[in-house]
Order: C-alpha cells, then structure tokens, then sequence
C-alpha cells in the first residue's frame, strides 16, 4: 500500500492503533492546524444534532480524546466514551481530570464492531472522524444501531468527497500536501497524516453512509454538507416514538 499506516483486512485495525499511538499527544492540535479549527464548529453541530436532554444515555463511539464526549457531558447526558486505541483514551481521560469528581463522560477501551452493551441501550450514538477508521464501516454502523433505542438519534461526522470535480481535486491536494507537511512539522510524522487522504479513498463518504442507514432501516436520513461536501454529517433515527421528536429533522437545529 502506499500509506504505512493503511493495510486491508486483518491488519487494518492493527495499522490504525500504530496510527493513534503515535500522534495521540499531538491530534488535538493537528485538529486545529489543518482545519483551521473549523472541527470545533462542526463537532458543536454534532451535538446540537444529537438532540440529547439531560439524562439521555449517550454512547460516542470511536471517541479519540474526547471532544464530543465531554461537549455532550456539559449538556447533562450521561456519556460513555468507547475507543480502541489506549493512547486516545489516556489524552481523554487527562482532558477529563480538568472537572474532579465528575466522572461523566466515563471513557473505556472496546471494539466499534462489537459494541459491549446490549441491544438498545442509548437514546444518543455519535462517531465524530471514527468511522473511516474502522476495518468494516458498515459493521460499525450496524452496530451502532443495534445498539440505538427506538427514536434514537444517530450522528456520524467525517471526511467526505465534494461533489464539484474542481472543489474535490483541490481538496484532495490539501490532503496529499499540506496536511501530511503540517504532520512533519508539529508532529514529526507525515505519514501519519497522509493516512487522512489513503482512507478517504477507501470510504465511500457522505453518500454512502446514507446509503447504508437507509438499509438499517434508519429514518428522516439526511446529509448536511460542511465546506462543499469536504467534511460531512449523516444524520438518521431508529425507527420508533421517541419521549420529544427532535426538530433536527424538520431543517432547523435545537439551541
């Protein structure tokens, strides 16, 4: 393969873990740095997508050092941060020490494609820049709706392929260039970050995401677009009557 990082099959989430361990004390600034910090706005989106009240049981998956898990912790929900790569979990952990005694969010090691909880347990599923990673997706995001409560929100937020042919190659060039010199520079590892544009080709992104909750049966499916399609929300709800009806779905976002 062309990227270090990045193999097929069996070795896929052995390559990702070697990934996370090595840029896990610098991601959340290589975050700011090659979105212009723009991800802080879009993951606040995540959350306000998410529709959660207090007390609602939310399971962020593939939770890295935290952000949305402690954003939607701020909020009043009951969260539970899953990862696999202990090098993520430690830096969230760390993050998590800034409240003491609050141990919401609650941060623990496990596998996106078995989920260790059983069937509907969360009124709220997230997975912010986690599901590329994954050596299935499509299992990931099977599970996370096993896991989903009737009228369960579920919200996904990565990468994804701008439609306009000039936008995407552009884009495409960001991550090929410029993103894997800011990983040299800050991080003394570009190839950890040329991993960015080597998954994206392996994903197929917004459309496909959609695609595959329209088959779980998910309902009020729906992709918002963020820069021209560059990054990407699915947004869907497993079908049933939730406690309140989030407004998500009717093209305006809750405060």
């Amino acid at each position: 393969m062309s990227n270090i990082f990045y193999a097929p099959g069996e070795q896929h989430a052995a390559k990702v873990n070697d990934l996370f361990g090595a840029i896990a004390r610098r991601y959340d600034l290589l975050n700011d740095l090659q979105s212009f910090g723009l991800h802080r706005r879009w993951k606040r989106q995540v959350v306000r997508l998410a529709a959660g009240k207090p007390g609602d049981r939310v399971l962020d998956v593939c939770c890295g050092t935290g952000d949305l898990a402690l954003a939607m912790a701020e909020r009043g929900l009951d969260v539970i941060g899953l990862d696999f790569s202990r090098a993520m979990l430690e830096v969230a952990k760390k993050r998590r020490q800034k409240k003491p005694g609050d141990p919401n969010p609650k941060f623990i090691e496990g596998d996106a494609h078995q989920i260790p909880f059983p069937d509907a347990s969360f009124d709220v599923i997230t997975v912010g820049y986690g599901l590329r990673n994954l050596t299935s997706w499509e299992t990931g995001l099977a599970e996370m709706n096993r896991v989903a409560k009737r009228g369960a929100r579920l919200v996904v937020l990565d990468f994804g392929k701008p439609a306009n042919r000039v936008w995407r190659r552009f884009y495409f060039a960001h991550l090929r260039m410029i993103v894997p010199l800011l990983g040299l520079i800050f991080c003394s590892n570009a190839r950890a970050y040329a991993y960015i544009l080597e998954s994206l080709k392996h994903y197929p992104a917004q459309n496909g995401v959609a695609s595959k909750m329209q088959d779980l049966k998910l309902t009020n499916v729906r992709i918002i677009n963020l820069l021209g399609g560059a990054m990407a929300i699915n947004y869907g709800e497993k079908p049933g009557q939730p406690e309140v009806q989030s407004c998500a779905i009717h093209g305006r976002l809750p405060p």
